[in-house]
C-alpha cells in the first residue's frame, strides 16, 4: 500500500474517495455499460468488497485500526460471503477459494476477540499476548487486507471467462485500494497550490485538530518526525489572525500523531504581509529561516528563547506559587529559576518541587506528566539590582521558560546567587540584619559558621561592633585580621582573675556571694571600653565556658557540728548560659543611653542551643532564668542599636523567645521535623519541606535584611571567593599597636582552692 503524500483532513479524504469512485464508475461503464457495478454476481466485487474497502480506508480508519475496528470489518466480510454461498454448485477450486477467504475473515474476528479478552486479564503473559495481537491487527485488520481476498475470490469465481474484466478489475483494485489515485491527485493539488501561492513556506507541517483554550493548538503532523520539539510554526486560522506557535511535545494518536503547540503571539498585519497569502487554512506551516527571523523581529520575539520553554502554567497557580506542567525536564532541578510573562513583565520563580499527574487529551488518550512547583521570586529591577514583588498571576497555559545557565560573577554586596544563574542575593540593609536579629539554622557541616563569619566581616566594615560568644574557638582564627589577640588575651586574663576573687566567699545577701559579682563588673568594664567610640577595635570574642566563677543562690544557714555552731552557704558554678546573660545585659546597659535606628553592637551566639536554650532543654532553673534575661536584653535592644546573630544546629533546643524575634532567616539543610515546622512559618511549607535535601553551602534566605521580598534558595559565597572580592574594596582596618594597660589591683586569695563547696 503506497504511503499517502500527507495525512489528509477528513474533507480532503472525502474528495479522494469521490475520485476513486469515479475511477470505479468509469471502469463499470466500460465493462457493463453502466456507471455502477451491476446487480448480481458480476457486481459482487464492487458492492460487497471494493466499496467497503474505500469507505473504510478513507473515512472510518484512515490511519490505524483498533481491535474493535478489525472485528467490525471481518464480520460484514464473512456475512457477505455467506450470502453468496453456493457450495453445491461450485467447483472444487471455488470451494477451496471460498473456504480460504471465509477462514481469513473468521481468523481476524478470533484475533480481535482474543485481544479484547487478554487485555482484561491483569497478568504479565496476558499483557504480552494482548500487545502482540494488537500489533498484528494494526496490519491484518486493515480493510485492504480483509476485503482484498473477497475481491480476488469474486474475480476467480465470476469473471474468469472474460480476460478484459479480470484485467480492468485488477487495475481498478490497484489504483483505488492499494495506491489510491484519489490521494495522489488531492495531495498533488495542494502541493502545487502551496508552491504557486507562496514559495516562502517550506511545506505544510500539520493540520489543526483543535484549539484548546487558552493558547494550546493541537496539530496532526504530516510526516512522522517532521515536527520536532521547539520548532516554530505559523498556524493559519480562518476564524482569526495567523498565530506563531512553538512545538511542545507529542501527546497521543488520533488519526495520526498528535502534536501539542503553544501560541506565542497572534501575528500583526505587517507580519502576515511578510509571510504572504497562505494556500489553505486550518493548517500549520514551516517558514523559511529568513522569513521566520523577519517575523520574529517585527513581533519582538527572541527565537533562541523559545528553545528554553520547559512547561505550561497549570491550574491552581496563585500569586505566590506557580504550578506548571513540565514538557522538557532535562535541565530542571530544585533551585533553578524559571520565568513567565505576567502582563508586560517577566516574573521569575524558583523551583521547589514536583509531582506526577495523569492527563486526558484528545479522544481519551492518556499520558503521565510531571507537574513542577515554584515560588515567586519577583520582577528583576536591574537598576536597583533587586527583585520586586509581582502582584498578579500568569494566565493558564502561558509558556514557562527556564533561565539559561550563567556563571556567577560575585559583587561586593552579594551574599550568594540563585543556582545556575548570575541573579544575586544581597543583604538589603546590614543594620536591619543586626537590629531586627538574624538566625542561621542547619545541621553540622553545611556552612553555617562560614556564613556567620562573612556576615560579621560585613558588619565590621560598616562600623558595627561585634561581640562573639563562641564555644568553638573558631572565630578568632577565621577573623584574625580583625582580632587583636594580644590585647584580647590581656582583657581575658583580667576577666578570669576577677572570676577567682571571692570564689569561696559567701554573703548574707545571696546576690553578693561568690565571685559572680566581680565577674559581672569586670565584663561590664571590659565592654564599656570596647563599645566606646574612641576604641578602634570592632571585634571581641568570649568563650562563655572558659570562665570559672561561683554564685550564691540562698542565704547562709547555721548548723551544729561536733558541738560547735557553723554558718555557711552553698556556692555553685556559673554556667555558660549565665555568662551569656551577663554579657548580653551588660551590652544593653551600656547602649541604653542613646536611642538609634542604626546598629551599634551585634551579639553573635555561636552554638546558640548551648547559650540560650529552650526552657525544656535546660539542666536547672538558673539556666532557665538566665535565658529569659538574655531574651529580654535582645527584645529591648533594637531601639538602642543592639541585635543578635544566632547560629544553631538544633532549632528545637533554642529559646523561641529569641528565635521569634529573628526577622531574617538563613535556613540550611536540616532533618529535624520540629525545626522544619518552625521554619515553615517563615519561609513557607514548600521551602521548609525542601530543607532536608538542599546541598551544602545553600540556604533559604528570607526576611527584612534580604534584597528580595520573598523567600529564596541561594548558593552562598565560598570563603575565598568572598574575601577576594570584598576585601578589594573593604580592606581590614589597621589595628592599633598593643599596649598593655596597667591592671588595677585585684586581691586574689593565695589559698585559692579549685574545689567549689556545695
Amino acid at each position: 500500500m503506497m504511503k499517502r503524500p500527507f495525512n489528509l483532513t477528513q474533507p480532503q479524504r472525502l474528495a479522494s474517495l469521490i475520485i476513486d469512485l469515479v475511477v470505479v464508475g468509469v471502469a463499470c461503464f466500460y465493462l457493463f455499460g453502466i456507471f455502477y457495478p451491476p446487480i448480481g454476481d458480476k457486481g459482487y466485487w464492487g458492492y460487497s468488497a471494493l466499496l467497503a474497502v474505500l469507505v473504510g480506508s478513507k473515512l472510518v480508519t484512515p490511519f490505524y485500526v483498533k481491535p474493535a475496528d478489525a472485528i467490525s470489518y471481518s464480520v460484514p466480510a464473512f456475512i457477505s460471503l455467506m450470502l453468496i454461498n453456493d457450495w453445491t454448485m461450485w467447483s472444487t477450486n471455488q470451494q477451496w477459494g471460498f473456504s480460504l477467504t471465509a477462514g481469513f475473515s473468521l481468523f481476524i474476528f478470533i484475533i480481535g476477540i482474543a485481544n479484547i479478552v487478554s487485555n482484561a486479564i491483569h497478568t504479565d503473559w496476558a499483557r504480552k499476548l494482548s500487545n502482540s495481537l494488537r500489533v498484528s491487527l494494526e496490519y491484518l485488520g486493515l480493510p485492504q487486507f480483509i476485503y482484498t481476498p473477497l475481491v480476488l475470490f469474486a474475480i476467480f469465481s465470476y469473471h474468469m471467462d472474460s480476460a478484459i474484466e479480470v484485467a480492468i478489475i485488477c487495475v481498478v483494485l490497484g489504483m483505488t485500494v492499494w495506491w489510491s489515485i484519489g490521494d495522489f491527485i488531492v495531495g498533488l493539488y495542494f502541493k502545487l497550490k502551496n508552491a504557486y501561492f507562496n514559495n516562502k513556506i517550506a511545506r505544510i507541517a500539520g493540520q489543526i485538530v483543535a484549539f484548546q483554550e487558552p493558547n494550546i493548538v493541537l496539530l496532526r503532523q504530516e510526516y512522522q518526525g517532521d515536527i520536532k520539539s521547539h520548532d516554530m510554526l505559523i498556524v493559519h486560522d480562518k476564524h482569526g489572525p495567523s498565530k506563531l506557535v512553538v512545538v511542545l511535545d507529542y501527546v497521543g494518536r488520533a488519526e495520526g500523531i498528535l502534536v501539542r503547540t503553544v501560541n506565542i503571539k497572534n501575528l500583526s498585519g505587517a507580519s502576515e504581509e511578510v509571510i504572504g497569502k497562505l494556500p489553505f487554512s486550518e493548517s500549520a506551516f514551516k517558514l523559511d529561516e529568513g522569513i521566520l527571523n523577519d517575523v520574529c523581529l517585527r513581533e519582538d520575539i527572541q527565537i533562541q528563547e523559545q528553545s528554553n520553554i520547559v512547561g505550561l502554567v497549570a491550574p491552581d497557580t496563585d500569586i505566590e506559587r506557580l504550578y506548571f506542567e513540565v514538557v522538557e525536564n532535562s535541565d530542571l532541578e530544585e533551585g533553578r529559576l524559571v520565568a513567565v510573562r505576567v502582563a508586560d513583565s517577566k516574573v521569575l520563580y524558583q523551583i521547589v518541587g514536583g509531582l506526577t499527574k495523569e492527563e486526558v487529551v484528545h479522544k481519551k488518550n492518556t499520558f503521565e506528566y510531571l507537574r513542577a512547583q515554584a515560588q515567586q521570586v519577583g520582577i528583576w529591577m536591574s537598576g536597583d539590582q533587586k527583585f520586586k514583588q509581582c502582584t498578579w498571576l500568569p494566565n493558564i497555559n502561558e509558556p514557562v521558560y527556564i533561565e539559561v545557565k550563567d556563571e556567577y560573577k560575585i559583587q561586593v554586596d552579594s551574599i550568594g546567587h540563585f543556582p545556575q544563574s548570575n541573579y544575586q542575593a544581597r543583604i538589603g540593609n546590614i543594620h536591619q540584619l543586626v537590629t531586627h536579629n538574624t538566625a542561621i539554622l542547619g545541621i553540622l557541616g553545611v556552612g553555617k559558621s562560614m556564613l556567620a563569619i562573612e556576615l560579621v566581616e560585613r558588619m565590621i566594615s560598616e562600623g558595627i561592633k561585634v561581640i562573639c560568644l563562641d564555644l568553638t574557638n573558631q572565630y578568632a582564627n577565621e577573623l584574625c585580621d580583625f582580632y587583636d589577640s594580644n590585647y584580647e588575651d590581656a582583657c581575658l586574663a583580667k576577666l578570669q582573675a576577677a572570676s577567682k576573687v571571692d570564689r569561696e566567699e559567701y554573703d548574707n545577701n545571696p546576690e553578693s556571694g561568690g565571685s559572680l559579682p566581680n565577674l559581672r563588673k569586670a565584663i561590664y568594664d571590659d565592654l564599656v571600653e570596647f563599645i566606646s567610640v574612641e576604641n578602634p577595635r570592632k571585634l571581641k570574642i568570649f568563650n562563655p565556658s572558659s570562665f570559672v566563677a561561683t554564685k550564691q543562690k540562698n542565704e547562709p544557714k547555721s548548723y551544729q557540728q561536733a558541738g560547735n555552731w557553723h554558718r555557711t552557704a552553698g556556692l555553685f558554678s556559673v554556667t555558660p548560659v549565665e555568662v551569656t546573660q551577663i554579657i548580653s545585659e551588660a551590652a544593653l546597659d551600656i547602649l541604653s543611653d542613646e536611642m538609634t535606628d542604626k546598629a551599634r553592637v551585634c551579639l553573635v551566639y555561636e552554638e546558640a542551643h548551648s547559650l540560650v536554650p529552650e526552657w525544656n532543654s535546660v539542666v536547672n532553673d538558673g539556666d532557665k532564668n538566665a535565658t529569659s534575661g538574655t531574651a529580654r536584653a535582645i527584645l529591648q535592644g533594637r531601639k538602642y542599636g543592639l541585635g543578635c546573630l544566632l547560629i544553631t544546629q538544633r532549632t528545637a533546643n533554642v529559646t523561641k523567645t529569641i528565635l521569634n524575634q529573628c526577622n531574617s532567616i538563613f535556613a540550611m539543610r536540616t532533618f529535624d521535623e520540629t525545626g522544619k515546622e518552625f521554619l515553615a512559618n517563615y519561609v513557607g511549607r514548600d521551602y521548609a519541606s525542601a530543607l532536608s535535601s538542599i546541598p551544602e553551602r545553600h540556604a533559604v534566605f528570607f526576611g527584612k535584611a534580604s534584597s528580595c521580598e520573598n523567600p529564596i534558595l541561594v548558593r552562598l559565597n565560598d570563603k575565598e571567593q568572598f574575601r577576594t572580592r570584598f576585601r578589594a574594596t573593604n580592606p581590614p582596618a589597621q589595628l592599633p599597636d598593643f599596649q598593655l594597660v596597667r591592671e588595677k589591683s585585684i586581691k586574689i586569695d593565695s589559698e585559692f582552692d579549685d574545689e567549689i563547696p556545695f
